[in-house]
C-alpha cells in the first residue's frame, strides 16, 4: 500500500499569494476565490484513496474516495486531489466491518487495548458487545468514553448478570432504564441460565420492541433432539411481543448444528409473515465455550457425542482427559475449544451464509497475551469470512453485505451513517487485499494479525495499515432515535 502526502500549496509560478489577488482584481473579472483555491487543490481532502474496487450501495465501482478534513465522505468518479494518497489499486475498499458479537465482558476495563487490536486488525471499525455487554450501559460509557479506542464500539444490557444479581422486577427495571439511556440492545443467553423462564424472556422482547431495540438471543438448546425447539421459542417471542426484532446468536452451534436446513426454513417463514429475525454465524467449524458452562453439564458426552479428550484448553493445546476434567470444571474462565468439524461448513454455515437474514458475527475476543484463552474468532473472523466466501463461489457484494450493511440494517438507526460510502457518510473504511486476505488466528495461537487487511480507517484517520496500529479514534454507538 502506497501513501503519499502532499503538504505543498497550489500558486502561480512565480507569483505569491498577495500579487495573484492583485492581479485578478485589476483584470475585473468576477471570479470568486473558493476556499479550496486558497488553500491549494493538493489539500482539498485528508485522505484520497485512488485505484481500488469501491463497494458502494451494494456493487463494486471503479471510483475515487476522498475523505475530508471533517471525517466524511466523496466518491467521485474523476481524480480527487489530498494530503496523503493511499493507492490501493488491485484492492477492494470497503465500508469498516462491523462486528455485532464481539465479546470482551470479563475485564474490560484492563483488557479493552487488546481486544480493539486484534479487531482493527481484522478490519473491523465497529465493535458492538451485543452478546453480553454491560449491565449498565450508561456506567460503562461514563468510563469508556473518556478513555482512547481504535475501534468504534457500543453494549448492550447484559440480562445475565443482572439475574445474577436482582430480583425479577428489578431486572425489568434496569433493562427499562439502560434502554432509556440509549443502550443498543438486549441479551440474554438462556442455555447459560436454563432457569430463565419464557414468561421473563418474553417481557425482555415487549420492552424491546417498547423502545425499537433488537434482542439478541444465544438459544435455549444446542443438542440435536432439541435445538429446534429453541428456534421456534425465538420465533414465538417475535410474535407474541408485537415484532420485536429477535437475533439468535452464532445460529449454526446453537439451534442450527444438526438441522440447519429446518431451522432456516422456520425463520424464512417467520420472516415471510411479517416478523424480522435474523441470525449470525462465525467462519468456523467449531466452537469453544467456558468448560464452568451450562454446556458441560452432566450428559454432555452423550449430548454432543463427544469424549472428554474432544476438548482443547484453547492457547495452550493441552487436550482435557477424563481426570483432569473435574478440576477444570472447577476453574472459571477457563475456554476451551471441541474439533474442527463438529459442525461442518457444508451442512450448517454454508447454509446459512445463503439467505439474506444471516451475517457474520464473531462471538470472540483476544482478552491476553501472549497466547490467549480465547476462541481464534476473536482476532480472524472477518478475514476468514471473507476468504471462505470467496472459496465457496460467493460474490464480494454478498459476503461483504454480511459484514456491513446486515449488520447496520439490524442495529438501525444507530449505525445509518457508517454501514455505506457514499457522499457525507462518515468515513469507516477498510481496505484489503482479496488475494491475500485471510485470517491466522488458531487454536493453538489466537495472537495472530490477519493477513490481506492493507488500511483501516476510523472517523477519517488511519488506525491501522501495514500491519500497525496507528490513531485511536473510535467513538462511542449509543442509540439515538
Amino acid at each position: 500500500m502506497e501513501n503519499k502526502t502532499n503538504d505543498q500549496t497550489t500558486q502561480p509560478k512565480g507569483e505569491n499569494r498577495r500579487s495573484a489577488l492583485k492581479k485578478l482584481a485589476v483584470a475585473g473579472t468576477a471570479a470568486v476565490l473558493t476556499p479550496s483555491i486558497l488553500v491549494g487543490q493538493d489539500n482539498q481532502y485528508k485522505i484520497v484513496i485512488k485505484g481500488g474496487r469501491v463497494f458502494t450501495q451494494g456493487a463494486l465501482k471503479s471510483l475515487h474516495v476522498g475523505v475530508t478534513y471533517g471525517g466524511k465522505l466523496k466518491l467521485s468518479e474523476t481524480p480527487l486531489e489530498g494530503r496523503t494518497i493511499i493507492d490501493a489499486s488491485s484492492k477492494i475498499v470497503s465500508p469498516g466491518f462491523i462486528d455485532i458479537l464481539g465479546d470482551n465482558a470479563s475485564n474490560p476495563r484492563q483488557t479493552y487495548r487488546l481486544f480493539e487490536k486484534y479487531k482493527v486488525s481484522d478490519g473491523v471499525t465497529t465493535v458492538l458487545q451485543m452478546h453480553g455487554g454491560a449491565m449498565f450501559p450508561k456506567k460503562f460509557h461514563q468510563h469508556f468514553d473518556r478513555v482512547p479506542h481504535y475501534t468504534n464500539y457500543g453494549v448492550s444490557i447484559f440480562v445475565m448478570r443482572l439475574r445474577l444479581r436482582y430480583p425479577l422486577s428489578k431486572r425489568y427495571y434496569y433493562v427499562e432504564q439502560g434502554l432509556e439511556q440509549g443502550a443498543l440492545a438486549v441479551a440474554h443467553s438462556m442455555e447459560y441460565q436454563p432457569d430463565t423462564s419464557y414468561a421473563e424472556v418474553l417481557e425482555y422482547a415487549k420492552l424491546a420492541k417498547k423502545y425499537d431495540r433488537p434482542l439478541f438471543l444465544h438459544l435455549r438448546y444446542s443438542d440435536e433432539k432439541r435445538e429446534l425447539e429453541g428456534v421456534k421459542e425465538a420465533i414465538r417471542l417475535a410474535r407474541e411481543s408485537g415484532g420485536a426484532r429477535i437475533h439468535i446468536d452464532h445460529l449454526h452451534s446453537t439451534g442450527g448444528t444438526f438441522n440447519m436446513e429446518k431451522a432456516l426454513e422456520l425463520i424464512q417463514n417467520a420472516n415471510n409473515m411479517g416478523l424480522e429475525i435474523t441470525c449470525c454465524v462465525y467462519p468456523y467449524s467449531y466452537w469453544a465455550t467456558y468448560i464452568v458452562s451450562k454446556r458441560f453439564a452432566p450428559g454432555w458426552r452423550k449430548r454432543f457425542g463427544m469424549t472428554y479428550t474432544d476438548l482443547t484448553v484453547v492457547g495452550t493445546g493441552k487436550k482435557i482427559t477424563a481426570q483432569t476434567f473435574p478440576t477444570y470444571r472447577r476453574r472459571h474462565g477457563v475456554l476451551v475449544a471441541v474439533p474442527e468439524g463438529t459442525m461442518p461448513f457444508e451442512k450448517t454455515i454454508d447454509l446459512a451464509l445463503q439467505t439474506d437474514f444471516c451475517m457474520i458475527g464473531s462471538d470472540g475476543g483476544i482478552q491476553s497475551a501472549p497466547r490467549a484463552n480465547n476462541h481464534p474468532r476473536g482476532a480472524g473472523c472477518f478475514a476468514t469470512a471473507i476468504r471462505h466466501g470467496m472459496d465457496i463461489g460467493m460474490s464480494f457484494e454478498k459476503i461483504l453485505d454480511k459484514v456491513t450493511t446486515l449488520p447496520a440494517r439490524l442495529m438501525r438507526p444507530s449505525l445509518n451513517n457508517r454501514a455505506m460510502l457514499k457522499d457525507g457518510n462518515i468515513a469507516d473504511i477498510t481496505i484489503f487485499d482479496p488475494k491475500t486476505i485471510r485470517g491466522k488466528a488458531s487454536v493453538a495461537n489466537p495472537n495472530q494479525f490477519s493477513d490481506g487487511i492493507d488500511t483501516v480507517i476510523v472517523n477519517g484517520d488511519i488506525a491501522y495499515q501495514n500491519k500497525k496500529l496507528l490513531k485511536s479514534k473510535g467513538k462511542p454507538i449509543i442509540y439515538k432515535g
